[in-house]
């Protein structure tokens, strides 16, 4: 769940969420809604190693975009992409909408 309780974030594992404040990194884990093999929950750290990668790794790509600007940003780590998504949790939503992951609901005003 991101910072703001009223946006809810459905994506794929291999995406993942940080949030910058000051000089500190803060990732995201959240919950998983479908499990479709039925796999043991993985900590965040695991997540990431079984991707090849690690939370200090994509920390490092993040700082390079933007500047490491305070904000939302999110990583592809299966594909090895990393995006800026602005300083609201309702900027990470457009950014996978942006991405052709998920779309907008239909009753949200």
């Amino acid at each position: 769940m991101l910072a703001d309780s009223n946006t809810s974030v459905v994506m794929p594992v291999y995406y993942q969420v940080a949030l910058r404040q000051g000089t500190q990194w803060a990732f995201i884990h959240g919950e998983t809604f479908y499990n479709h093999f039925n796999l043991p929950k993985f900590s965040i750290s695991d997540t990431f190693l079984g991707f090849g990668t690690s939370m200090t790794k994509v920390a490092r790509e993040f700082s390079k975009i933007n500047g490491g600007k305070d904000g939302y940003y999110l990583a592809n780590i299966l594909d090895e992409k990393y995006y800026y998504c602005g300083r609201l949790p309702q900027d990470v939503k457009n950014k996978l909408f942006e991405l052709g992951v998920g779309k907008p609901d239909p009753l949200d005003k």
